[in-house]
């Protein structure tokens, strides 16, 4: 009989209902909500809060009944959500860094990683290729210690951990799994845990370069593109392993689907107000056409009933959720054209989370490290 936190791998998991790409457990909670308009499911709990623009889910898997039920390992998944990261604020960048490293170093404590415990960052993905390059730039921002410790160790202060640090690249540059790097790394240098950063995919647009997932489950090199690679797990190095990742693509039956959402809720909105319009509009006859740009965010209160959704979009319109991404799926995949898609300033975002990111775990892995100072420690 397994235990809570079994050993479950991810064959092992029933995912035809989960042919939707993603990567993000609140996303696989949603999904399952959806199919099943269950709202809490047994052996799943979550929780959010949300202060200054930055949403946080804790979304705790306990075992294998509730792995089955959203299709995701047993274990614990953090995600933040700040949509105003789209504006480039540094303002906000220095307080969602900050903010995950308060969050980072709890979820330390609550998976049993102590303050003197050896770490190993891994910084996985493609440098050459910018949508899949996180985790090598974290890297490169990082703090790094072990050398200090085994070379100089009467020089350094209280307050700093153990860290190393490596970007193995990917299988079509080394000719190496990414696996076996790290694997033998983690034989000779003899980390106590292990923190696997990688880009990863979202079935939603909102969510792309605005979203930061922790997770103790482990990671699956190159999984979010659809590439099978052996797991990064505790399971197989024998030692935590602690996954970070950001969304940075969206398969093309995504955008579809969502563009076709958008389009329900902005021809619902001006059907609604064309009804009751509202006081300012009055004022300018054609007030309720001004361009989309201009309005509040299209929400899902600005949805039609189910009976609109079928005037306007006829049977697409009536298809459930799962059945209308599915549907485009099935159009596009035999075509070839579900492309994996980015957005164009993915450069710029990616740099900007990635600087969040190393900030963050800066702060979070040395106590010496806090906002008045971190700066100081990124390259």
């Amino acid at each position: 009989m397994r235990s809570d936190h079994d050993e479950l791998k991810s064959d092992e998991l029933d995912l035809s209902y989960y042919s939707i790409r993603t990567d993000l457990a609140l996303e696989a909670h949603q999904l399952a909500t959806e199919r099943t308009g269950i709202v809490q499911f047994t052996g799943v709990e979550m929780n959010s809060e949300e202060a200054d623009g930055i949403r946080l889910t804790r979304v705790n898997v306990k075992n294998v009944e509730g792995a089955q039920q959203i299709g995701k390992l047993p274990g614990r998944y953090l995600t933040l959500e700040v949509p105003g990261l789209r504006n480039k604020d540094t303002e906000l960048q220095n307080s969602v860094a900050t903010k995950f490293a308060q969050a980072f170093h709890q979820f330390l404590v609550d998976v049993g990683i102590g303050p003197d415990h050896k770490a190993l960052v891994v910084g996985l993905g493609n440098w050459n290729v910018t949508p899949d390059a996180l985790g090598p730039i974290v890297v490169d921002h990082l703090l790094v210690t072990r050398h200090l410790y085994e070379l100089m160790p009467e020089h350094v202060e209280d307050g700093y951990r153990q860290v190393s640090a490596i970007s193995p690249g990917v299988l079509g540059i080394t000719g190496i799994e990414t696996s076996e790097i790290v694997y033998g790394i983690v034989e000779k240098t003899r980390p106590d845990f292990v923190i696997a950063i990688d880009a990863l995919a979202s079935r939603a647009l909102e969510r792309v370069n605005t979203t930061i997932q922790v997770s103790d489950t482990g990671i699956n090199p190159g999984s979010g593109v659809g590439n099978k690679r052996k797991p990064l797990t505790k399971q197989a190095l024998g030692i935590p392993v602690i996954a970070i990742g950001v969304p940075t693509v969206v398969d093309a039956a995504s955008i579809a689907s969502d563009t076709i959402d958008y389009v329900l809720a902005h021809l619902g909105r001006q059907i609604n107000e064309s009804a009751n319009p509202p006081a300012a509009s009055r004022l300018t006859p054609d007030g309720v056409n001004l361009p989309i740009g201009n309005t509040k965010p299209l929400t899902a209160q600005d949805l039609p009933t189910e009976e609109g959704k079928k005037v306007i979009m006829g049977l697409v319109g009536s298809l459930s959720e799962q059945d209308k991404r599915q549907l485009i799926r099935e159009t596009l995949q035999p075509l070839g054209h579900n492309l994996i898609v980015t957005p164009k300033e993915v450069d710029e975002f990616v740099e900007d989370m990635a600087n969040i990111i190393a900030n963050g775990l800066n702060a979070a892995l040395h106590e010496k490290v806090d906002r008045t100072n971190v700066a100081a420690y990124t390259h």
